[in-house]
């Protein structure tokens, strides 16, 4: 029970992250590789938009 909570939990944050990548106005590959970076990595991933990828994508993606 609780794994599923957490397991969907971990979805939902997942797609925020994807959506939030999205909006940003950085190249197509640039948002490609974050969304897979946060997508393949799961729970990391997500930890990684989170911490340092939220606010320097645009800054690394030129």
């Amino acid at each position: 029970m609780i794994g599923t909570i957490i397991y969907i939990i971990g979805i939902i944050l997942g797609v925020k992250a994807v959506l939030e990548i999205i909006k940003e106005p950085i190249s197509t590959t640039g948002k490609l590789i974050a969304a897979l970076v946060v997508l393949l990595l799961s729970w990391v991933g997500i930890a990684i938009y989170y911490i340092f990828m939220r606010g320097n994508l645009t800054k690394w993606f030129k």
